[in-house]
């Protein structure tokens, strides 16, 4: 049987093993949601329309900005919209950064289901838009501390020796320090703060479990069979890590990256609610809960809504997470 063969089969195990896990297929389908959620916010909280019938029919005008409504009122146009004319708007016509003085703190009704925060804004459409902010952190970052724990995992593994001994002081000089306290270093070096480089600081803080996960891996199967016999018939090493080597030792990577989203959406959370994340009036989970220091007798809302998004989102990643875990080992299958 070929590698690839052997490869396919593996995987198609790993598959097998995790569909039969119910609570794993359950937190995996809900991600799956808030992905979509996502991805699709313009579309699902926003005062501006999706298909427009105005001298013409337009779909997603605002997206595609087309000329004639580059500097339209979305909520006057709405309301004043001629006989003939028609308008499909999203399931929560509010903009996320729309305010309302008249209607600040004001409690879950029938239109605002989630109510609304100090200065009037839906809080239901600023979390689904949050939730663009919290699942992009989250992957991004992830994908950041990935990339640079294979490389620096495989290359010490593979070495070994002086570079294996230099990199592992350095994974253990990394570690000693509290994340919270790089990130923050990393926040006050960076002038003006944005999305990008929080996902970037969030990244370079967190690769330090992946290169040791890596590193083990490449201990173990560099002494394999078909790692030696590629060096002994002159395969460069760099084809050796990233070609052969590297592809058998992903397993245990992917279920890190998603117990790392989990952490990473938990750590912007938590900087968002200190008032070092994003800055405003990008809509964030931890942005919002953050206002519940300041009304969390008037304003519950403020915190169970937000507070709860965070905890199912990460809740869900967690057990999809163990359940990669559990179908990727076959130890746990005895």
């Amino acid at each position: 049987m070929s590698k690839a063969t052997k490869s396919n089969s593996y995987w198609r195990l790993v598959g097998r093993g995790f569909v039969r896990k119910r609570l794993a297929m359950a937190a995996l389908a809900v991600t799956f949601l808030l992905a979509i959620a996502a991805i699709a916010a313009p579309y699902i909280a926003n005062d501006a329309p999706i298909v427009l019938r105005q001298g013409g029919v337009y779909y997603f005008p605002s997206t595609f900005a087309y000329a004639r409504f580059m500097a339209a009122d979305w909520r006057s146009l709405v309301e004043n919209l001629e006989v003939g004319d028609w308008v499909l708007m999203p399931p929560i016509p509010l903009h996320p950064n729309r305010t309302d003085i008249l209607n600040r703190l004001a409690a879950p009704s029938k239109e605002h289901l989630f109510g609304t925060d100090d200065i009037g804004r839906d809080v239901l459409a600023r979390m689904v838009w949050g939730a663009r902010i919290s699942l992009s952190v989250g992957f991004v970052s992830v994908g950041i501390a990935v990339s640079i724990g294979m490389i620096i995992g495989a290359v010490a593994g593979y070495m070994g020796k002086a570079t294996d001994l230099v990199v592992s002081r350095v994974i253990e000089a990394v570690i000693c320090f509290p994340v919270f306290f790089l990130l923050l270093i990393i926040i006050a070096i960076v002038p003006k703060m944005n999305i990008f480089y929080l996902m970037f600081a969030i990244g370079i803080v967190g690769w330090t479990g992946v290169a040791r996960l890596v590193r083990g891996e490449f201990l173990k199967l560099r002494e394999q069979d078909f790692a030696v016999a590629a060096t002994a018939l002159g395969v460069p090493p760099s084809r050796i890590i990233f070609r052969h080597i590297l592809p058998n030792a992903i397993a245990p990577v992917l279920v890190s990256a998603t117990f790392g989203i989990a952490g990473a959406i938990l750590t912007e959370s938590g900087l968002s609610f200190l008032g070092f994340g994003v800055p405003p009036p990008t809509p964030s989970w931890g942005a919002i809960l953050s206002l519940s220091r300041e009304y969390v007798y008037q304003a519950w809302w403020l915190t169970a809504f937000p507070g709860a998004a965070i905890f199912v989102s990460v809740l869900c990643y967690n057990l999809v997470g163990e359940g990669l875990r559990d179908a990727a080992d076959p130890r746990l299958k005895i």
